[in-house]
């Protein structure tokens, strides 16, 4: 075990009150994350003495971060880039949506056995439902890009069973091992696809600060629509805004965000998440596109 590792996170967490539950986040950068947020919020709706601190983990030292883990007793990791599938191997199991993806956001702790979740996907359909009053199942459906968090993002919506499932990507190779991962009704798409979907998922960086540009023409966003955007740093990137005026009904990544969490808390807690609760303490981010964030 890398001692350094468990000695620097003990004295952070001596800076805190005693707690009967302790979890974290890992990754690097993490200081912006906000889970903690999150996870801080579920646990005193729930009258939980819980804490939950950012542990900055730079990239090759998920080793360490789990050995620490253990040897504190820390019950719960949510994990963030750079760690997602190397945190794979290292725990003691693994879900069938982590086996799938190789990739996993979650991390739990019984007793020295640590089991690895993932919780994007569910956490973007659940936020579909309850955010955005739509059921993706039996819908025709359109997922731009290939990457992790895509990939999450179409695993889940296979087993939800749309209707379509169009992946499109500049790079077909990526596009068609993404598909795998989507059931049968998943395809390699077109932007074309676009036109008819009742459901669009940016999970591109395109739109991200630092990133201008469109993912797709503003033209083919349309009423009738759910458009999602997983960036939320701008809150209200400029596709959103362009779907905003379209009529479409938008989404930033924030839900997303509140209900891969609140999964996580129901991991952890073997209760419900109290997510009325939660969406208070990220209210501010979750500005409704065609408004001024902030």
């Amino acid at each position: 075990m890398n001692s350094d590792t468990a000695e620097r996170w003990r004295r952070e967490l001596d800076g805190w009150a005693p707690a009967d539950i302790t979890v974290g986040v890992i990754g690097d950068p993490v200081r912006h994350s906000l889970s903690p947020r999150l996870h801080q919020a579920a646990f005193e709706a729930m009258g939980i003495n819980g804490r939950s601190l950012p542990f900055e983990v730079p990239e090759g030292d998920a080793p360490s971060a789990l050995d620490a883990m253990r040897s504190l007793g820390i019950l719960g990791l949510s994990v963030t880039m750079p760690h997602k599938e190397a945190v794979v191997a290292l725990a003691d199991g693994v879900t069938a949506t982590v086996a799938a993806l190789n990739a996993a956001n979650c991390l739990v702790n019984q007793s020295g056995h640590v089991s690895a979740h993932n919780t994007d996907g569910d956490g973007l359909v659940r936020s579909l439902h309850e955010e955005a009053s739509f059921d993706p199942a039996g819908r025709r459906v359109v997922v731009l890009g290939a990457g992790g968090a895509a990939r999450s993002v179409i695993e889940a919506l296979g087993r939800s069973q749309v209707a379509d499932l169009a992946v499109v990507n500049r790079n077909q190779v990526r596009a068609q091992t993404a598909v795998l991962v989507g059931g049968p009704a998943a395809r390699v798409g077109q932007l074309d696809d676009v036109d008819d979907a009742e459901l669009v998922i940016n999970a591109t960086p395109v739109g991200m600060d630092g990133r201008p540009g469109l993912p797709t023409p503003a033209e083919s966003l349309h009423a009738g629509q759910t458009v999602v955007d997983l960036v939320y740093q701008p809150l209200v990137t400029d596709w959103l805004e362009k779907a905003a005026q379209a009529k479409a009904s938008v989404m930033n990544g924030v839900p997303m965000l509140l209900h891969q969490a609140a999964i996580q808390i129901e991991l952890w807690t073997g209760q419900p998440a109290p997510v009325a609760a939660m969406r208070t303490a990220v209210a501010a981010h979750m500005t409704p596109p065609g408004a001024a964030p902030g």
